[in-house]
């Protein structure tokens, strides 16, 4: 069967958010208003199809925010069938289904449009309060997220000598920034099992490990937080190679990213695993947490966010729809199963997919931004 779904979500993309001041940014231009629209094309295809094959890939977050806006998604899944798979407002899957003999390929192209985001400190605000559900379910544990044991431990030690959300939140970034580092052997973006790497002592890894702990310490300190899983889709436009991406093809950009909810402030945006990556990768490599570059991007990280990257969703411990495998800690990379089971989305020899970015003009998007 010959499917073609175009399915448009087009939304007015405004309201208006402080933004932080140049001062504080350490000169780096951070603060404007202005849209950037994105084309995000994911083509997937199984080598070594076995009875029925199902295939999941991540969409764009199913909210809007004050850094990004979904515009439309098109599907094509000319030998199969395939739906879009919602839960709770902020995870949207395409889940595909092919029957055994057809070819199992999937392209998916989402639109989205993005904005810096960044927080004044200077300026406390309470417009932009969260539900008190959404707050609680952002102190849960998880599976990979305790926040008992060790890690309330840790906590307790890192925030004991302060009393205010912020200084809490603040705190806990500046303990991962100096006490993780980036793991380049660690598989994909890490696993984020952080009572491992506080038991053992290893604090090493990529994103969702070392932004996993820091949701992780901050929930147990009491603090709302959770995980953002994305993709880049630019270069950087903030002085740092490491942090975006050198062509079109992201197909390993992957990166997550972490809020913290701060009761004056609302949703606070963080970064400290891109702290760690420009140490190790920003070239020429191997820079100090004492060099200029490191202690601009540090104190940016706290509080800003540059956009040139797609946010999937934050949803953890994921049961896909239809799956008979377990669970999943997170879905930021394309997921395939056939009769044989669980296939390894990171292994080129049976699971191959390619994911390219394109920026585009407002004018030829199917929604508009203020």
């Amino acid at each position: 069967m010959n499917r073609r779904h175009f399915l448009q979500t087009a939304s007015m993309l405004s309201g208006g958010f402080t933004w932080a001041s140049a001062e504080m940014l350490k000169g780096r231009e951070i603060t404007s208003h202005k849209w950037r629209t994105f084309e995000i094309t994911t083509q997937i295809e199984i080598l070594k199809p076995s009875g029925i094959t199902r295939v999941w890939a991540p969409l764009a977050l199913g909210q809007d925010t004050p850094f990004q806006r979904a515009i439309a998604n098109r599907i094509e899944c000319q030998a199969g069938t395939a739906n879009i798979f919602k839960r709770a407002g902020e995870l949207q899957l395409i889940a595909a289904e092919f029957p055994p003999g057809a070819k199992p390929a999937l392209t998916v192209t989402t639109q989205i449009a993005t904005r810096n985001w960044a927080v004044d400190f200077s300026a406390p605000r309470n417009r932009s309060r969260a539900r008190r559900s959404e707050l609680m379910a952002c102190l849960q544990p998880t599976r990979m997220l305790p926040t008992d044991g060790i890690v309330k431990q840790r906590a307790t030690q890192i925030t004991k000598a302060v009393k205010k959300d912020a200084d809490k939140a603040r705190a806990i970034y500046e303990w991962i920034v100096e006490n993780t580092y980036r793991n380049p052997k660690t598989r994909g973006c890490g696993i984020g099992d952080i009572r491992f790497m506080l038991e053992s002592g290893d604090l090493g890894g990529k994103c969702a490990d070392i932004n996993a702990l820091y949701v992780g310490l901050a929930r147990a300190a009491g603090l709302p937080a959770r995980d953002v899983y994305g993709i880049r889709t630019a270069p950087s436009k903030m002085g740092c190679k490491s942090l975006g991406v050198p062509s079109e093809d992201v197909t390993k950009a992957q990166h997550c990213r972490a809020e913290v909810y701060l009761h004056d402030y609302g949703w606070v945006p963080v970064d400290p695993a891109d702290v760690r990556k420009v140490v190790l990768e920003e070239p020429p490599g191997s820079h100090s947490l004492r060099d200029d570059k490191v202690k601009d991007v540090r104190a940016r990280l706290f509080g800003s966010w540059e956009m040139n990257w797609m946010a999937y969703n934050y949803t953890q411990d994921i049961a896909l729809p239809g799956a008979s495998g377990p669970p999943l800690h997170f879905v930021m990379y394309p997921q395939a199963e056939t009769a044989d089971g669980r296939l390894d989305s990171l292994n080129p020899g049976d699971f191959r997919y390619q994911i390219t970015s394109r920026e585009l003009a407002a004018s030829r998007t199917n929604g508009r931004p203020d």
